[in-house]
């Protein structure tokens, strides 16, 4: 049976019965006797439990995990498992959303930058220090390591001018061809930079749910036909929104000490982004209603939860660290002790 490379990451410590469960059972190669769904009906899906428990289900198909088998990934019961847990993740964020607004609404509503904000950009801006701008890019590494890499699944669910367009996207998202480009390779060296670990996965086993939800949501949206619409609305989020979160962290972390290396990643989506903005609107999101306009709705959905997801991320960094807390479930180690 293949085994995981010994490069990978190992399993993080379980934090509740279905994590537990999960990791118990992949710490040995499939043996017949499945994983039960019912397992996942008790618990706050959106809490630490479920959330650690679907990171892991998604990671089998990215890197997965050192001493993990292969042939994890298609189990049977373990994608039961996984299915379940997306659907109270689903209804959960669904019920917290309420009523999804109209897509254009949103996209106009993401045009406007209010001149002030509470979100991670604007307290590191304003007020950060070194320690919590450590803990915001450990806690974006969960993604930005892999960067582009849920987003890619729906490129063979897209046609015509829209997979035209979000490949254009996703080439510059993986250097345009030049690997020392590569957005997630210019992460790692921004981490670097700050003296953190660069390993990929090195920071799941400290990140809350908040920050495993972010991630877990376009995984779950990159591995459903289904929810293609979703995926784009998820993406067209990120490339809105991100030119002027950029310019602030590019000023945070200018402000805090970081050198060149660690303001190029950020110096890299201010303009990039700005760029992929219009596409996202007017090339992918208008010519894939152009030819499925039912997605209409699934779209201004994936766009709606990624925003609260990134919006509960947000508001508990920010709110540990006005409280002088460590954002984080196990602190770096120039976080204050309280």
């Amino acid at each position: 049976m293949g085994i995981a490379g010994k490069h990978l990451p190992p399993l993080a410590p379980p934090r509740g019965p279905v994590s537990e469960l999960l990791t118990e059972r992949l710490a040995a190669p499939p043996d017949g006797r499945g994983l039960y769904t019912h397992a996942a009906e008790t618990g706050d899906p959106l809490a630490e439990d479920l959330q650690l428990a679907l990171y892991l289900c998604y990671e089998l198909h990215y890197r997965g995990f050192t001493g993990v088998a292969a042939e994890w990934e298609w189990e049977p019961s373990l994608l039961a498992l996984r299915g379940r847990l997306e659907e109270r993740f689903l209804e959960a964020m669904r019920a917290e959303l309420g009523p999804v607004p109209a897509l254009n609404d949103q996209l106009e509503e993401l045009l406007i930058e209010p001149p002030t904000g509470t979100g991670p950009s604007y307290f590191l801006l304003e007020q950060g220090e070194r320690w919590q701008a450590r803990e915001y890019l450990a806690l974006r590494s969960l993604y930005h390591l892999k960067e582009a890499d849920p987003q890619a699944w729906v490129i063979p669910r897209l046609h015509g001018r829209s997979q035209a367009a979000l490949v254009a996207i996703e080439y510059d998202e993986y250097g345009g061809g030049h690997p020392q480009r590569v957005h997630s390779r210019l992460f790692a060296e921004m981490m670097r930079d700050l003296d953190l670990d660069t390993s990929y996965g090195a920071y799941v086993a400290a990140s809350p749910a908040q920050a495993l939800a972010v991630v877990n949501l376009m995984s779950l949206f990159g591995l459903h036909r289904e929810h293609r619409g979703a995926l784009v609305g998820q993406f067209a989020g990120v490339e809105i929104t991100s030119s002027p979160g950029a310019r602030r962290l590019t000023e945070a972390l200018e402000r805090l000490g970081a050198g060149e290396a660690g303001t190029r990643f950020y110096r890299e989506h201010i303009e990039a982004d700005a760029v992929h903005e219009q596409l996202m609107r007017r090339e992918v999101i208008g010519a894939l209603l152009d030819d499925e306009p039912e997605l209409e709705q699934d779209v201004a959905f994936g766009l709606a939860a990624s925003g609260l997801a990134d919006q509960r991320l947000g508001e508990h960094a920010v709110a540990s660290w006005q409280k002088r807390r460590s954002s984080l479930l196990v602190p770096l180690a120039d976080a204050p002790s309280g």
